[in-house]
């Protein structure tokens, strides 16, 4: 069925509700079922555009949608990528609502960073295009690894040093508001930047 699926509460926005709230591994099975697309959009705007943009599309589409939106905006496309500079050698690869704790790094420290908001279909051209000028490629995934990660390996063919931080395999137990989730797991502008300063330090 060439249906529209929209979710909303992405992997534990609704965490003080406890774990039977949580569904960090929406994307991975979704990505399992042939043929449906894969949209995260980071903000409501971006999911106005990027709806609009492919609810026709003759397959199955999941949009995951979040509570917690990105309060930067950019022009987002249907299987389109945004790459923010491209003069570093470190290159910042994500996925919709992360934003807020990765662009204040990205400015600070000048790195690259590749936003996608459609993880199937991947922009691939993107991707190839990081791959070229990056030597160190963090990807972040509000979500389980997998699929993603290993989408992205198929298309690198130069050398880089490849890290990640995404919510661990794992059920998360632990009751807590979505902010302090994010801070256990990493995704947060202290732990992003300790990793850069690592990463910059060892390029000199």
């Amino acid at each position: 069925l060439k249906g529209n699926f929209v979710s909303i509460g992405s992997s534990y926005d609704y965490a003080a509700l406890g774990c039977t709230h949580h569904c960090p591994e929406d994307v991975n099975l979704m990505y399992n079922i042939p043929g449906m697309d894969v949209v995260v959009p980071g903000s409501s705007k971006e999911f106005d555009r990027l709806f609009k943009q492919g609810y026709k599309k003759n397959n199955p589409k999941y949009f995951r949608l979040t509570d917690f939106e990105n309060k930067y905006d950019f022009d987002v496309k249907y299987g389109k990528g945004n790459l923010i500079n491209n003069s570093s050698k470190t290159t910042i690869i994500t996925f919709g609502p992360t934003l807020n704790f990765i662009m204040p790094i990205v400015k600070k420290y000048k790195v690259n960073l590749a936003y996608f908001t459609t993880v199937r279909p991947l922009d691939n051209k993107l991707i190839s295009k990081v791959n070229s000028i990056s030597k160190n490629i963090i990807i972040i995934e509000p979500f389980y690894t997998g699929s993603v990660i290993s989408e992205i390996i198929k298309i690198l063919k130069t050398d880089v040093k490849l890290s990640n931080i995404s919510v661990p395999t794992k059920f998360l137990t632990n009751y807590g508001l979505k902010p302090e989730h994010d801070k256990k797991l990493g995704f947060s502008m202290e732990f992003l930047s300790n990793k850069i300063k690592k990463i910059l330090r060892n390029e000199k």
